[in-house]
């Protein structure tokens, strides 16, 4: 019985971890710069009397940041993540974090549970540096998620805007000032960068390019196009957003389509755990008698790792591109 009782303790410590981290940033940053607000960050802090180059320069800080640190061989694999997101923690206090929580992880383990101390060293560490990299990921998707939903709505103002005889400037600043975060953010910063004397065509493209989105790639290809070669633009994005709308919808579609491959996948790794867990609880000396066998540990790594290439595998196949 000890065994699923740890096994919860891990996971109960696991999601505390999580929401420390959150309430940590939310503390740090104030909740307008979470996304359950629909707070326009950019305007916020201007009406706060935080003057428009001050702005621009911490938000571009905020969105670079993680940039410059995919170098690192470990933190790489946050900092694509941490970028999306658009995370405002700095990667060295991302780094603080890590060690904080993991810290925090070990008291917990050494209060709660009797494991080892090297084991509980390794433990922490790990539900450390999984839970900010589950924080940031989490964002990420999120955030990705609500910036293709509103981008299809904001070419569509930015149509209705060139029509009725306005530069495509100001239709960016439109949109900046009229949808809601987190892509009023992002439009903002390009409209504040064009201000100072940078181009819209190398804004846009840089954005595409940070976030890594094809619809933007088209937007920047499309605005760089009519700049170097003319042309009607209105009817351009308007083009472009039926296009994004429609692999938007297909999209879904193609989600919906694979979702029973998926939790197939999902269900055939978690079966097996389920089923260990529900054998633990109704006999905890179920595997006494091999426990002690050289190839016992060896058969439960090997046992693990199959069962998360299954996770992968099914992932793969169901991961069509749209």
């Amino acid at each position: 019985m000890t065994l699923p009782v740890e096994a919860l303790i891990y996971v109960v410590i696991f999601v505390a971890v999580l929401l420390l981290v959150e309430g940590i940033y939310l503390v740090a940053f104030g909740k307008s710069i979470s996304l359950n607000s629909r707070v326009n960050r950019r305007l916020d802090m201007i009406d706060k009397g935080v003057g428009r180059e001050e702005v621009l320069e911490q938000l571009r800080k905020e969105m670079q940041q993680h940039m410059k640190t995919q170098s690192i061989p470990l933190y790489s694999l946050l900092a694509d993540k941490a970028q999306k997101a658009a995370i405002a923690f700095s990667p060295k206090q991302l780094i603080m974090i890590m060690i904080l929580v993991s810290g925090l992880a070990f008291m917990a383990l050494s209060v709660a549970t009797a494991t080892d101390t090297v084991l509980r060293a390794a433990l922490s560490g790990a539900i450390g540096i999984g839970a900010v990299y589950a924080w940031v990921n989490n964002k990420a998707k999120k955030r990705m998620g609500l910036i293709e939903e509103q981008l299809p709505d904001a070419v569509e103002l930015m149509v209705r805007s060139l029509r009725v005889g306005n530069p495509f400037v100001s239709s960016v600043q439109i949109v900046a000032s009229e949808v809601e975060d987190p892509l009023a953010t992002e439009f903002g910063v390009i409209s504040d960068e064009v201000a100072y004397g940078r181009d819209v065509g190398e804004a846009l493209k840089d954005m595409a390019e940070r976030l890594d989105m094809q619809d933007l790639r088209f937007l920047a290809v499309a605005v760089s196009i009519q700049q170097q070669s003319g042309g009607n633009l209105a009817e351009i994005l308007a083009g472009l957003a039926k296009v994004i709308r429609a692999r938007f919808r297909l999209f879904r579609r193609v989600k919906a389509i694979t979702a029973e491959a998926q939790w197939s996948g999902k269900f055939l790794s978690g079966f097996p755990l389920a089923c260990l867990v529900f054998i633990l609880v109704k006999d905890p000396n179920y595997y006494e008698d091999v426990m002690n066998e050289p190839y016992f540990i060896p058969a439960c790594f090997f046992v693990g790792i199959m069962l998360t290439l299954n996770i992968i595998v099914m992932k793969i196949l169901t991961n069509i591109k749209v």
